[in-house]
């Protein structure tokens, strides 16, 4: 089987895809080193790796050669995370994710929501857009390629669940193979967009929502962490520094 073939296997197997999230070839390999079986980009940790804020302020082609450097020195499947797909212009946002299936990888996240202002794509809009991708992407030789189409309705909106039910049925019919709802935590909401949406739920670690196990349990097919570790190296990073500028003393950097 080839990486696509076996990341769609991963996203829709009885256990819980536990993805790994990466922001450069050392934390992927490391990723892969302790077991993880695919990892997934996430955009924030590649901005914040070179001094920049999330939010498609990092130049495409920098992102896409961060991409396909994880992509081609891993033997895992890889998603992108394109965030909106660096456009807001179809055709532009295709030809990207035609240039992110080239380097290798297996799948990417596409949002909803714009990035330019507050808000979210119309349902119509962006079912449109994923409708094309796939199209195109089947078109290319990356038949089966992993669309995981993320809702960011709960980060908008103070009632989001109809609101991502609607968007969530919509984007399955135009061809998407997963969707992604971050923000999402509470149970009961959890397991009513598993009963009524045709696809493999996502769901983004968050304080209080961090065991797999459990997650397993309520039906959720892939659970990711997002920056949660590179927020965290940073944090470790920042502290140990401060400990050696204050006590000009290297002995902390030899402590088990």
């Amino acid at each position: 089987m080839n990486k696509i073939q076996i990341f769609n296997e991963l996203n829709t197997s009885d256990d819980l895809l536990f993805l790994g999230n990466a922001w450069d070839l050392l934390s992927a390999l490391t990723l892969e080193k302790v077991g993880f079986k695919a990892i997934g980009t996430t955009s924030w940790g590649i901005a914040n790796s070179i001094g920049l804020a999330d939010g498609e302020l990092i130049d495409f082609d920098r992102h896409l050669r961060i991409i396909q450097s994880i992509a081609e020195n891993v033997n895992i499947p890889v998603s992108a995370d394109i965030e909106a797909g660096y456009s807001e212009d179809i055709k532009t946002i295709v030809y990207n994710v035609l240039r992110t299936a080239n380097v290798g990888v297996a799948g990417i996240n596409i949002e909803d929501s714009f990035k330019s202002h507050k808000g979210l794509k119309s349902i119509s809009q962006h079912s449109k857009l994923i409708s094309e991708i796939r199209t195109a992407l089947d078109n290319n030789g990356f038949k089966d390629f992993y669309i995981n189409a993320r809702i960011d309705t709960y980060f908008q909106l103070e009632h989001p669940l109809i609101e991502t039910l609607n968007r969530a049925k919509a984007y399955v019919e135009s061809g998407t193979s997963g969707i992604f709802v971050p923000g999402l935590k509470n149970e009961h909401e959890i397991k009513e967009i598993i009963l009524h949406v045709d696809a493999p739920l996502n769901i983004l670690s968050l304080p209080g929502l961090t065991n797999c196990n459990k997650l397993k349990e309520l039906g959720v097919k892939r659970f990711s962490f997002g920056n949660g570790l590179s927020d965290k190296i940073i944090s470790y990073l920042e502290k140990t520094v401060e400990q050696l500028i204050e006590g000009k003393d290297t002995s902390i950097l030899y402590e088990a």
